[in-house]
């Protein structure tokens, strides 16, 4: 009678499990979360998650089990990246003049505005010119913003760069002079005023990193292989490079996407993640889309110049946050990743963002686990199984043997 009671207590235990499973036997790894104390809540992602989690999260659920339940917890992945607005400000050229120093352009903004850029645009493809910039309210006194800034163009049959941005901290005038001091007339053909916000993301250094840096004569290039720890995410790379003159190389960044082994060792595929232009003129620092990887090549294409001196490199990314909404707060939460055949969930509460709390908690996450309910396991080749192996070895024996015997006989 005893064993009986038992029994019918442990079934309702072992059901329960039966479903957890169910639903998380799928995934490979798991990682407690603690803290859950109210319905929403923030996750930040630990850096080593990623090397076993899809490289688009595809795989990454959230379970909690409590009693016989086991729930779904829904989700948004959120990438604090830089957030950048520009608006265009309305103008008109009122002025367009000339004498030994130069050649002046004069603008009128709206009363009020503020702007911090101005892109220009020249009917040259190839010039070398300094510009000086300068701001008026009654267009009579007149208070310097840019002196000697320097704008380039370059087009040939290696080289296509241009920078005619000019940028300066926020200004707020109703006129603007351009002064381009230049020998030849500089055909503007457009400007454009604009005013540009930049809310900072949030980034994590790449620590742990080495690289190795090499000269490639024949090729003319420099190639910088900088190897990671981990993979993490990567999104912006600033370069410490020098000259003793002024530069400006065509260049680009690759990330390793999967490795094999040859006879000269170990060989990565790369997929290119960022091609532009290395120059003096603007600052070394680039952005590019978060990428997760834990190896980058860097190319920069020397041509018949001498190399550039490279003395360090720094690397960062942005981080990776997770919002849940977590509906009961007895249950044991865990994050389950690890299963390269998941396709991406989709949760209502991405329709309904605008309604998630600003100000959330964020809850911890453990350690990574071997997930115990893991069930699917990869089955090896038929032919790598040594007992089929034998057997049709001694079947193609059998069957030579019988054919060499009836043949002898006839």
């Amino acid at each position: 009678m005893m064993f009986k009671k038992k029994i019918k207590l442990l079934l309702p235990l072992l059901f329960c499990i039966a479903i957890a499973n169910a639903q998380t036997n799928i995934y490979k790894f798991k990682r407690q979360i603690s803290g859950v104390n109210t319905i929403w809540h923030s996750i930040s992602l630990p850096d080593e998650l990623y090397k076993n989690a899809n490289a688009g999260f595809e795989d990454l659920r959230i379970f909690g089990v409590s009693g016989k339940d086991t729930v779904e917890v829904p989700y948004l992945l959120k990438q604090r990246a830089d957030q950048i607005n520009t608006k265009e400000v309305s103008f008109k050229q009122i002025n367009q003049s000339t004498n030994e120093n130069g050649f002046y352009y004069t603008f009128q903004a709206p009363a009020g505005s503020t702007i911090n850029q101005i892109n220009l645009s020249f009917k040259q493809t190839n010039f070398d010119w300094q510009v000086t910039l300068a701001g008026s309210n009654d267009n009579k006194e007149w208070f310097g913003i840019l002196k000697n800034y320097r704008i380039l163009s370059i087009q040939n049959t290696d080289t296509d760069y241009k920078f005619t941005k000019l940028k300066f901290p926020d200004a707020k005038y109703q006129y603007f002079r351009i002064a381009i001091k230049c020998n030849v007339h500089p055909h503007l053909i457009a400007a454009k005023l604009n005013k540009t916000d930049t809310v900072g993301g949030v980034y994590k250094q790449a620590n742990s990193l080495n690289y190795h840096l090499s000269n490639d004569a024949v090729q003319k290039q420099t190639v910088i292989e900088v190897n990671l720890k981990n993979p993490v995410p990567l999104s912006y790379l600033k370069l410490k490079a020098q000259s003793d003159f002024d530069f400006y190389r065509s260049f680009k960044i690759e990330a390793a996407t999967d490795s094999f082994k040859s006879e000269k060792g170990m060989q990565y595929n790369y997929t290119g993640i960022y091609d532009g232009t290395i120059s003096s003129l603007e600052e070394t620092a680039f952005s590019f889309p978060n990428t997760i990887t834990s190896k980058l090549r860097i190319t920069i294409q020397n041509n018949d110049n001498k190399p550039l001196r490279i003395s360090n490199l720094e690397l960062k990314g942005n981080a990776y946050e997770i919002i849940a909404r977590f509906e009961d707060l007895k249950a044991n939460y865990a994050i389950y990743y690890g299963n390269e055949k998941s396709t991406a969930p989709s949760y209502e509460i991405e329709k309904f963002e605008k309604k998630i709390p600003t100000n959330l908690t964020t809850v911890s996450v453990g350690n990574e686990e071997k997930n115990p309910a893991y069930t699917i396991k990869t089955e090896k080749p038929l032919f790598e199984n040594k007992i089929w192996l034998w057997v049709l070895m001694t079947i193609i024996i059998v069957l030579l043997g019988w054919f060499s015997f009836k043949m002898l006989k006839n």
